[in-house]
């Protein structure tokens, strides 16, 4: 009967601590749930942001891999700044946990700021938007891991090209308004084919350098983690 009893108290005591566990785990997950406050600042001197995507994500997500061709959705933001597609994907697929867009577009010197939610399996952040006026230059964060704690991450990113349309600098191929120019934005003729650092503005078409070449990089961004 002593050992029948033992028997019972030891499992008693496991099923106890097995149900403490859980009850612990439950906790730290769920104070684990932050946020990203992810700020932009245009450093350009005459680029123009078109509004911007911030996503938080799973660690194997990329929006692009240099050297290969862009996808259709970072094709459509970076020929004519719409983020919309690219973000429904991002949710869509399950890669994304949380995704922002701004209201509005960015002008040179100037920062805004977007807020995504995060947690243990979507620690990683991404960030996209066209520069205009031009044919498909974008910038973009592609798929960092996020800062942890109380500490930020400041990374710079250049001018990338989608590689989806000839850089003919015509004001016919570009967007707008109210920018300098009021073309088209998207379509589905093709470019060099695949993504690469943009030569920037040479005034070959309607474009003056003067006024809207940069030198690399285009925009800060700067992350930090928030608790709720």
């Amino acid at each position: 009967m002593k050992l029948f009893n033992t028997i019972i108290s030891i499992a008693a005591l496991s099923g106890a601590m097995l149900l403490s566990g859980a009850v612990l785990s439950n906790v730290a997950l769920a104070s684990d749930n932050a946020y990203y406050e992810v700020t932009i600042t245009n450093i350009t001197q005459g680029e123009v942001f078109t509004p911007i995507m911030v996503a938080s994500h799973r660690h194997n997500t990329k929006l692009f891999k240099l050297g290969e061709t862009a996808s259709t959705e970072l094709e459509i933001i970076a020929e004519s700044g719409n983020p919309g597609p690219l973000a429904d994907s991002l949710i869509s697929s399950g890669a994304a946990l949380d995704v922002a867009t701004a209201d509005g577009v960015l002008f040179p010197g100037a920062s805004l700021t977007l807020t995504v939610r995060t947690d243990r399996q979507h620690s990683h952040v991404s960030v996209a938007s066209m520069l205009v006026p031009t044919n498909d230059a974008f910038f973009a964060v592609n798929g960092i891991h996020g800062p942890r704690g109380k500490h930020s991450k400041t990374v710079y990113s250049p001018a990338y090209d989608a590689g989806t349309e000839n850089n003919d600098e015509l004001c016919a191929n570009i967007p707008g308004p109210p920018f300098a120019c009021t073309g088209e934005g998207f379509n589905e003729a093709s470019g060099e084919g695949y993504v690469y650092i943009h030569p920037g503005i040479h005034g070959g078409g309607d474009l003056s350098a003067a006024s809207y070449d940069w030198n690399n990089p285009v925009a800060k961004i700067t992350i930090r983690r928030i608790k709720e």
